[in-house]
């Protein structure tokens, strides 16, 4: 049988398998690993632990979703995009070294070691895929979610001693908190424990919105105070009352959690969203930064900043629109409103 003709990009076709070069190119950076390990390695990493090496793991991960965002927001186009696809394969090898590093601390501890790694991942992909690799039948992603979520349960059943599991059971507690609350209502959801329509999460968030005003406010929502930079600055006062406070931040756990539930059963990704309007405000900050010159941020009234956030905030639109071929992103219309 003859192979597909690759597609007219030059390309080759989704789901091609990597080179012959892999295995020599995987096992030379996995033997500088051990080296580095070794007797007559780096004292750093002959240092590390499985404990001590996560938080390089995770700000290799957050690196990695920073270049992918970039190279994704990049027009086909653009002069740069071919730096920006360096960079996500650059983040992906510091991610793989992590892989790498853990393995072989498991390894020189006795643990498991890389080989075991890899043939526990594939027998699992292999396992959750009966689909294509066996006999099941999956019209959709919806019936590739049901298999999924059936091939997890028997693994999770496999060898329990105990009686009862909780639907949770396998959820990082270290989580960031709008993912977690996410994968949460998502497993519930996935027991049956869901509003039936979607629709009904608005009118939760509004009783959830109306609990935090009432902590906030002593009312079900605070006086109506237009959103703009005209006006006194009205100092911000702290919740004096202890016991309030923990209310109060109850209360807005409740809100978020509500949002993320939103965002779930429109498949949008919480945690994603809000990093992406993190990085947003921050790069139209130092836009403004960017045109004072010699000034500082505090040294300019609050119109001045916010006139250069506006004018920011046209020169991205207009990028955007170049991005996706002419057509303007939805923009709305109103008054000034600092940091939106």
């Amino acid at each position: 049988m003859s192979s597909p003709e690759p597609p007219a990009s030059g390309r080759p076709p989704a789901g091609t398998p990597p080179g012959p070069d892999l295995e020599r190119a995987v096992r030379a950076v996995a033997d500088v690993v051990a080296t580095l390990r070794g007797p007559e390695g780096c004292p750093w990493d002959r240092a590390q632990t499985l404990a001590s090496i996560k938080p390089h793991t995770l700000e290799e991960t957050h690196e990695l979703f920073e270049a992918i965002d970039a190279l994704t927001a990049a027009a086909p186009d653009d002069p740069t995009r071919p730096q920006k696809a360096a960079a996500v394969r650059d983040e992906l090898g510091d991610l793989l070294l992590q892989v790498l590093l853990d393995a072989q601390i498991a390894a020189d501890d006795g643990l498991f070691t890389l080989t075991e790694v890899a043939d526990a991942l594939r027998a699992k992909l292999v396992r959750r895929h009966p689909h294509v690799f066996g006999e099941a039948q999956a019209a959709d992603a919806a019936e590739v979610k049901a298999l999924w979520a059936n091939a997890k349960r028997a693994e999770r059943e496999q060898g329990d001693a105990a009686p009862k599991r909780s639907v949770f059971d396998g959820i990082p507690a270290g989580l960031p908190a709008l993912a977690a609350a996410r994968k949460l209502s998502g497993r519930a959801a996935a027991a049956g424990y869901d509003f039936p329509d979607r629709r009904m999460q608005f009118d939760k968030l509004a009783e959830e919105l109306a609990e935090f005003s009432r902590e906030l406010f002593d009312a079900d929502e605070p006086d109506a105070v237009p959103a703009g930079i005209e006006g006194p600055v009205v100092p911000d006062e702290p919740i004096a009352d202890p016991a309030r406070r923990d209310r109060a931040e109850a209360e807005l756990g409740d809100v978020l959690f509500v949002l993320a539930n939103v965002a779930r059963r429109w498949g949008l990704d919480p945690e994603q969203a809000l990093l992406r309007s993190n990085r947003k405000f921050a790069d139209r900050v130092r836009y403004i930064e960017s045109q004072l010159g010699e000034k500082e941020l505090g040294e300019v009234s609050l119109a001045e900043m916010e006139a250069l956030y506006q004018q920011g905030k046209r020169r991205e639109r207009g990028r955007e629109a170049a991005r996706r071929g002419g057509r303007e992103p939805y923009a709305s219309g109103g008054h000034s409103t600092p940091g939106t």
